[in-house]
């Protein structure tokens, strides 16, 4: 079964943010509750974790701007 990893919606009024940085390579194997990627909002800096263990595909780049709920990553 394969996981979705989307920007998730941090705050009421949160409608983008910007991927920073991914803490693990493409391809690794991760574990639920792991730091998977850090997003910075125009009111904070937030580490994220994986949501499912895994391989990781990532998708989504550094240092662009994504909309809530866009597609970054797919584990599974």
């Amino acid at each position: 079964m394969t996981i979705e990893v989307r920007i998730p919606k941090l705050g009421m009024s949160m409608e983008t943010a910007t991927l920073l940085e991914w803490c693990v390579e493409d391809g690794a194997q991760v574990s639920a509750g792991m730091p998977l990627y850090t997003v910075e909002t125009d009111k904070s800096t937030t580490e994220v974790e994986a949501p499912a263990d895994g391989q990781i595909e990532i998708i989504g780049l550094v240092d662009t701007e994504y909309e809530v709920g866009t597609l970054i990553a797919r584990i599974s």
